[in-house]
């Protein structure tokens, strides 16, 4: 682990802290462990199941077909009379 200096402690007072590594020029930004630890449980795919995914998708179509008053004008595009 490192230890901030002075001016990323500044950073940090910014709406998005970064910092830049002079060597290879890339960017990060500085975020707090606890908001890191939130990001990272988002992003992690270990207890993804596409398939129950895709049926919440589908449920939602479903619903939002039944209320929308001109789907049957966009079904109407692509088919060939």
């Amino acid at each position: 682990m490192i230890e901030l200096t002075e001016q990323q402690r500044q950073e940090l007072g910014a709406p998005e802290p970064v910092v830049i590594d002079p060597q290879t020029k890339q960017t990060y930004v500085l975020v707090e462990q606890a908001a890191y630890e939130r990001i990272k449980s988002l992003l992690a795919l270990d207890d993804y199941d596409p398939d129950e995914g895709a049926v919440s998708i589908n449920e939602i179509m479903v619903e939002d077909d039944a209320n929308d008053p001109l789907l049957e004008s966009y079904q109407q595009y692509g088919r060939q009379e």
